[in-house]
């Protein structure tokens, strides 16, 4: 398959290359979700880290309603960046399926 370790070595420092890559493309996306009818507004980078949230104040009279609504807030922004970070690491793969699935 390599016709020596030299053929091994440059592969996987493409493989770091595009790593690199991935990780700093996925650093600079943001998404965001609202909930409750926007009352509750978040965004999160495309790592998951949280960057921006904003709370009505009719809320903060309403501890249950607010924590139900930042669950699903988070659930629904961990989910879109999952399916990011799956979609771009199959792009970095050229469509290629490690798993052999169809």
């Amino acid at each position: 398959m390599f016709s020596n370790m030299g053929d091994m070595s440059k592969m996987f420092e493409g493989m770091q290359e595009n790593a690199a890559k991935l990780k700093a493309e996925l650093e600079s996306k943001t998404f965001s979700v609202k909930t409750g009818g926007g009352m509750v507004e978040l965004s999160v980078n495309g790592n998951g880290e949280v960057i921006d949230l904003s709370i009505d104040d009719e809320l903060l009279e309403d501890k249950e309603s607010l924590q139900i609504l930042l669950i699903g807030a988070i659930n629904d922004a961990n989910k879109m960046v999952q399916q990011n970070q799956q979609s771009s690491a199959m792009g970095m793969l050229g469509g290629l399926n490690p798993f052999g699935a169809k």
